[in-house]
């Protein structure tokens, strides 16, 4: 796995954030999502998707009949609130980047929840990296390659982990198979938090 981890320039921080590091986090995020609640997005086709989102920063990334896209408030209107400063500062200390960050994306994955492959290529400045982490119940993360297709690699991503995917990684595609549901007891009732920074413009 480690060889898999290098040769498509993902980089995994294990345990980067302790068990009260990641309480702190979920209640700032419960903060956000009391002023941006969840919402079950749907495909472009109409499909529902399995996971919940909100954001918070300039911008938050929404999919409905219209597309996927950026856009500047959550689908009730209501402007995304700031990024907290929490969260900023795991951007600041693993990402590298020369900016900072002008999303950060808030997925909620239930029981049976998913994300299929995709690659993050919606934003302008392709230079600067993703930053993702993890809380809650641990999720299996697949890694492939940028080109659709080809082989992949998976590695579970447990409560604290953060991952970076910047240079070679930037475009790869990647998903989440599925989640251990009930494997932590961060979140009472279950589930995994996944926030992910990006710069958009």
């Amino acid at each position: 796995m480690t060889d898999i981890l290098q040769e498509r320039g993902f980089v995994i921080y294990r345990g980067y954030l302790d068990r009260s590091a990641q309480e702190s986090l979920v209640d700032v995020v419960r903060d956000v999502l009391e002023q941006v609640p969840l919402v079950q997005p749907v495909t472009p086709r109409g499909k529902p998707m399995s996971v919940r989102m909100s954001a918070a920063g300039e911008f938050g990334w929404v999919s409905d009949r219209g597309g996927y896209r950026y856009a500047p408030t959550h689908p009730n209107g209501t402007e995304w609130p700031p990024i907290p400063a929490e969260v900023l500062a795991i951007w600041q200390d693993v990402s590298g980047a020369t900016r900072r960050p002008e999303c950060c994306l808030i997925n909620w994955y239930g029981e049976g929840a998913r994300m299929g492959l995709h690659q993050d290529r919606d934003e302008a400045d392709l230079t600067q990296p993703v930053v993702s982490v993890s809380l809650g119940d641990s999720g299996l993360f697949r890694m492939g390659n940028v080109d659709r297709g080809g082989s992949t690699g998976s590695v579970w991503l447990d409560s604290g982990d953060v991952v970076v995917m910047g240079g070679a990684a930037r475009l790869c595609h990647h998903g989440v198979d599925r989640i251990r549901f009930g494997s932590s007891t961060l979140l009472p009732r279950g589930g995994r938090i996944n926030l992910t920074l990006r710069v958009v413009t």
